[in-house]
């Protein structure tokens, strides 16, 4: 199983804001060889991605207080992960009860909590900041 989908998340975030924010050099620079797809599909969206997506939602409250930048934010985040449903978020929240989805739900609370509370409120930032735009 995935170790620390909070790390990875975190760090896929920052990768790809910075692969977002230099877009236009990047067109001279890429090949046409090399396509790299940054945005994520619900066809190739895992469990786990969505559980980690899902206990954000449990933990940045408590992290950063309520943020109504946040709140957009993970609505964003959301879609993102899931842009064929109509209403992402909801469907996330009814995923997250089901039974199929408990393993990875539990797998990802593990990793919050194993995470420290300043990595966490730092996952909680980068979504708020760069799903916001």
């Amino acid at each position: 199983m995935k170790k620390n989908v909070f790390k990875t998340l975190g760090l896929s975030l920052l990768i790809a804001s910075s692969i977002l924010t230099t877009t236009a050099f990047a067109a001279e620079k890429k090949s046409e060889t090399e396509k790299i797809e940054v945005t994520p599909t619900s066809e190739g969206v895992t469990p786990q991605e969505l559980a980690a997506i899902y206990v954000l939602s449990e933990i940045c409250p408590d992290l950063i207080g309520k943020d109504l930048k946040f709140n957009k934010a993970y609505d964003s985040l959301v879609k993102s992960y899931l842009s064929n449903e109509p209403n992402a978020v909801d469907i996330l929240n009814k995923r997250a009860a089901t039974k199929e989805f408990q393993a990875p739900l539990a797998e990802a609370r593990k990793d919050a909590k194993a995470a420290s509370e300043d990595d966490n409120r730092q996952i909680c930032d980068d979504v708020r900041n760069y799903y916001s735009k």
